[in-house]
């Protein structure tokens, strides 16, 4: 019933950018912070962007200056707006949400994708 459904992902040349989105359905609580996290064959999972439901961002020291994470209330969706892309950033993309009101639980997408490679 619950579903994130992310985006955007393919394959790109170092120095361009792309642009991932993360549609959230099917949840009934507020939803409270929304990050992206990333993961890469043979490297642990990480935290890439995260913003609040006030808007308050957070950002990796790898992507401070290069990435942009946005929302949309409205149509419940987040955003994360890559430029300036390495080889490094390399790895499946996953978008993150949590919601509820008394209770509150985490929900994950699929992932999708991201190969920075000529």
């Amino acid at each position: 019933q619950v579903q994130l459904v992310e985006s955007g992902g393919g394959l790109v040349q170092p120095g361009g950018s792309l642009t991932l989105s993360c549609a959230a359905s099917g949840i009934i609580g507020s939803i409270k912070d929304m990050s992206w996290y990333r993961q890469a064959p043979g490297k642990e999972r990480e935290l890439v962007a995260s913003i609040s439901s006030s808007g308050t961002t957070k950002y990796a020291d790898a992507v401070k200056g290069r990435f942009t994470i946005s929302r949309d209330n409205a149509k419940n969706r987040v955003s994360l707006q890559m430029n300036s892309l390495k080889p490094g950033d390399t790895a499946v993309y996953y978008c993150k949400s949590v919601a509820g009101s008394s209770w509150l639980w985490a929900y994950w997408g699929q992932g999708t994708q991201v190969t920075v490679s000529t």
